[in-house]
């Protein structure tokens, strides 16, 4: 015999039951799902098999469905149909020490040459080491498994799995770099824009003299007038062997302010002229927030109106949640002003190595997409500069 308790709880549990055990729940009917279509819109995930025979834009088309592989589409699909629209102004940042793995060369200066990129902020190192291949100083494949202690024995310097020499590699570079910033030209106060375009000016000789055609980035950048930029000039060997010579008297003198109000005249330019500013991220760290910072100097500092980025994609490997620049997501640089809030669908983060995604982004939007016309952005910085200023002081009476 159940107990009144059992019988009520007993009760409340058959009020529960469906007499009719083949009809849908309410809560399953479709009827109760208004958006499970637009949810399930997506395409059919059922790719065909890979056969070895597939181009690039095809491979990625029908297995790069999901995860990263899908983000890193999603960013080539934005780079190439949105951001390389005529009216868009393309800045790129360089994170990290790509070019000794052959990325200025094989990815960077195809880009330029293309006018897919407009400005470039990149690390030091990135530029630093730039001018081995300009100088036609070999750079070799090695491994990550290596004696260090022995390779300092022998004359040999590693940057993970490139080795280079020390002092018919690293120390000639240093030398020809002094030769050149010590030139007349070199001998006043400028930026980093400025002294980048002096030393490409040098750069592409040097190519010329080689016979290594289209394989410096800032030779590429000087040909192109893209402006180059450093956001810590003395954060490389450039800035170490500047430090040098200034001991002697050299008169070369880098003003950060200048890269700062240059770098956010491109930016505000792009919007009044009624195009668009994009920025692609390659890894994150220092280049990222200089190139980002452009819409806070706008907005915060300025008190200029704009409402941030139009299109952003960044390669990352760095974490959101440990709270560092690298990882920091656009939904997060809405907060600081730097992303329009309305153009979120159009900001994409793939995490994944740059040396793995640069090529792939490259390949797509040379096959996909005809060369831009240059905008040669470094003969337009006294025009865009003086725009600046008179925005600024109509809203700073």
């Amino acid at each position: 015999m159940l107990t009144m308790s059992e019988k009520r709880l007993h009760m409340k549990r058959m009020h529960r039951l469906r007499k009719d055990m083949t009809e849908i729940p309410e809560w399953m009917k479709e009827k109760k799902c208004p958006k499970k279509k637009q949810y399930l819109s997506g395409k059919r995930i059922l790719p065909k098999g890979i056969t070895g025979k597939e181009s690039l834009t095809e491979l990625m088309e029908n297995s790069f469905n999901a995860y990263n592989g899908a983000r890193l589409k999603e960013g080539c699909k934005l780079f190439v149909e949105k951001m390389l629209k005529d009216d868009v102004t393309v800045g790129m940042s360089l994170a990290g020490a790509l070019t000794p793995a052959g990325l200025g060369a094989a990815c960077i200066v195809p880009l330029i040459n293309a006018g897919f990129v407009d400005w470039i902020v990149a690390t030091g190192a990135n530029l630093y080491h730039d001018l081995h291949f300009a100088f036609n100083m070999p750079l070799h494949v090695g491994s990550h498994l290596v004696d260090d202690a022995d390779l300092r024995k022998n004359d040999v310097v590693r940057i993970y799995d490139v080795l280079l020499g020390y002092t018919d590699c690293l120390m000639a570079t240093d030398e020809i770099l002094r030769n050149i910033i010590e030139q007349p030209e070199f001998q006043k106060e400028m930026g980093t824009a400025e002294l980048h375009w002096l030393i490409g000016k040098y750069a592409n000789e040097w190519e010329k003299k080689s016979g290594h055609h289209n394989i410096s980035v800032m030779a590429a950048a000087y040909r192109a007038n893209v402006p180059l930029y450093t956001s810590s000039p003395g954060d490389s060997t450039i800035g170490m062997n500047m430090a040098g010579v200034e001991l002697k008297g050299n008169k070369l003198r880098i003003n950060p302010s200048i890269d700062v109000n240059e770098t956010t005249s491109y930016v505000l330019a792009a919007k009044r002229d009624g195009g668009k500013s994009a920025v692609v991220l390659m890894g994150g760290g220092s280049p990222k927030n200089f190139m980002l910072q452009t819409e806070p100097q706008i907005q915060e500092v300025l008190r200029i109106k704009e409402v941030g980025q139009d299109y952003f994609f960044q390669v990352t490997d760095a974490r959101p949640d440990t709270g560092g620049l690298s990882g920091a997501t656009p939904h997060e640089a809405v907060s600081w002003g730097k992303v329009d809030p309305n153009r979120l669908p159009d900001a994409v983060v793939a995490y994944s190595d740059v040396t793995i995604a640069l090529p792939i982004l490259t390949h797509i939007a040379l096959a996909n997409h005809k060369k831009r016309k240059l905008k040669e952005l470094y003969l337009k910085r006294d025009e865009y500069m003086k725009r600046l200023v008179r925005e600024y002081f109509a809203h700073n009476k």
